[in-house]
């Protein structure tokens, strides 16, 4: 089954290439977890007002099933690395990886719930 897919591009200029780069890693996501049912990527191109690293933005939105999503907001760190498109995309396909792992985990009910520390009695 292919998963609706939705890309924006914000001050850039969507290009074929970027797109199969995509296509790409939500297919492997497909492959791999079989769980995602619509998929939105948002890739940010860096704003020529920012001084500090200037670097791409690469924001993920997967819906589950049972109303689940995983979200990939933007890299919190300064990683000079994500000055590259295809670095800034690798990592955050592979943070949504790591993510939806652990969402189809706990879906399949493999996942220990901590049991709140506390009282002693």
């Amino acid at each position: 089954m292919e998963t609706p897919l939705q890309i924006e591009f914000q001050g850039m200029n969507a290009t074929e290439q970027v797109r199969r780069a995509i296509d790409g890693h939500i297919a492997e996501l497909e492959d791999r977890f079989g769980q995602v049912i619509a998929c939105r990527v948002v890739v940010r191109a860096p704003s020529a007002h920012h001084r500090n690293g200037a670097q791409y933005d690469v924001y993920i939105r997967l819906t589950l099933p049972n109303g689940r999503e995983v979200n990939i907001d933007r890299t919190a760190t300064q990683d000079p690395r994500h000055a590259e498109l295809p670095f800034a995309l690798n990592d955050a396909f592979k943070r949504a990886r790591r993510r939806l792992q652990d969402e189809v985990r706990k879906m399949r009910g493999h996942v220990k719930i901590e049991e709140p520390s506390g009282a002693a009695g």
